[in-house]
């Protein structure tokens, strides 16, 4: 059914029988005309600075299926499908398939809690899709039953998207080396922690396949950094404030490379809600805040060690061969319990795929 039409000083009014009331700036219609896309890429090619800020159109009508708005000096009158202009109304965002809620979870939901999926199963789109959408709620998966060679995981990370390439490397491989220049790369305790928050953009999903894991220890921890994060806001208004606002350094080095970042350890989306937590105590550097701000800061950041390193978060199991952990590394903590590499070999292979990739798969999937 058509909508009531009402024209303004600054823009048009539309409203439908079902009472939805779409409010368009000419502006907005002008940089929006169907016309100023390209046909086959999709991408904007009109340009906005060629048209005034103030920009009113000589007519207006609407059509059975179009609202028609003829601008100055345009042989043609830009036709906007009214289906197309109703679900695009501006303060209506676009439907993502990719925008899942995130399901928190806490210790007392247990390993046994943790989705997990067979490696062959995800040969069926449809059951890779609801692997996708289950590790992005979630934040982290288990898949079982993989093939005993290190491809069997990056087949899977790349059908998802392209590998993250880091100074470790396309892929990586999790054991005790002599002289390592990274602690996984030892058989010590590694408390709960995010990848690698000195790259300008920490890396996203983490895909560990295990491949032997006979030592005695070396179970992997994990915990869910959105829900304690969510919990510190009730609890510590003020701690979560200061972790959110305020940014703090990060460096890794070696030989070869000296990387360093600042960011908050708390990062809000555009509505308020936690959608990364980035702690690393080994790569944190130097505090530089002024002395005013360390009191506060150490409060809180204290605080929040002390809730990641409480039993009320954690969760710990031991990966088996031909299992493979997959995470977001930043927004679930992870580590591991020390292990005596005198007792056994313990060896997973890993890399990553961006957060991006990830979204990008569920929404081609989901067409």
């Amino acid at each position: 059914m058509q909508p009531t039409l009402t024209v303004g000083a600054t823009r048009l009014d539309l409203r439908w029988p079902d009472g939805i009331t779409g409010n368009y700036p000419f502006i907005w219609l002008r940089d929006t005309d169907p016309s100023g896309f390209h046909p086959k890429t999709g991408e904007r090619v009109f340009e906005l600075t060629s048209v005034p800020l103030d920009i009113v159109p000589t007519a207006v009508a609407l059509s059975d299926e179009h609202l028609l708005v003829t601008w100055p000096g345009a042989a043609e009158p830009s036709a906007f499908d009214l289906e197309w202009i109703k679900a695009h109304r501006p303060g209506q965002r676009r439907e993502d398939p990719a925008d899942l809620p995130f399901q928190l979870w806490r210790a007392a939901d247990g390993a046994a809690g943790v989705p997990r999926f067979e490696a062959d199963d995800l040969d069926d789109p449809a059951e890779f899709l609801r692997w996708l959408k289950a590790t992005k709620q979630y934040g982290l998966s288990i898949v079982q039953g993989m093939a005993d060679m290190t491809a069997a995981g990056t087949d899977i990370a790349r059908r998802v998207g392209h590998l993250r390439e880091t100074n470790f490397g396309l892929t990586f491989e999790v054991m005790s080396k002599p002289d390592p220049n990274n602690l996984a790369y030892t058989s010590d305790a590694l408390p709960l922690h995010t990848d690698l928050p000195n790259q300008e953009l920490p890396p996203g999903f983490q895909f560990l396949h295990c491949l032997a894991n006979e030592a005695e220890g070396g179970g992997s921890t994990f915990c869910d950094a959105r829900a304690v994060a969510e919990d510190l806001r009730a609890l510590d208004p003020e701690a979560f404030e200061v972790l959110s606002t305020v940014a703090v350094p990060f460096r890794f080095q070696d030989g070869t490379a000296d990387l360093r970042s600042r960011k908050t350890m708390i990062v809000l989306d555009d509505q308020g809600r936690v959608v990364e937590v980035c702690i690393n105590a080994h790569i944190a550097d130097i505090v530089d805040l002024p002395a005013d701000q360390m009191e506060a800061f150490y409060r809180a950041y204290r605080q929040l060690m002390m809730m990641t390193r409480g039993a009320d978060y954690t969760i710990s199991l031991k990966l088996q061969a031909g299992e493979m952990v997959v995470f977001n590394n930043r927004a679930v903590l992870h580590g591991r319990e020390a292990f005596d590499p005198q007792t056994g070999r313990r060896h997973l292979h890993g890399c990553y795929v961006d957060r991006g990739e990830w979204d990008s798969r569920i929404r081609v999937m989901s067409r």
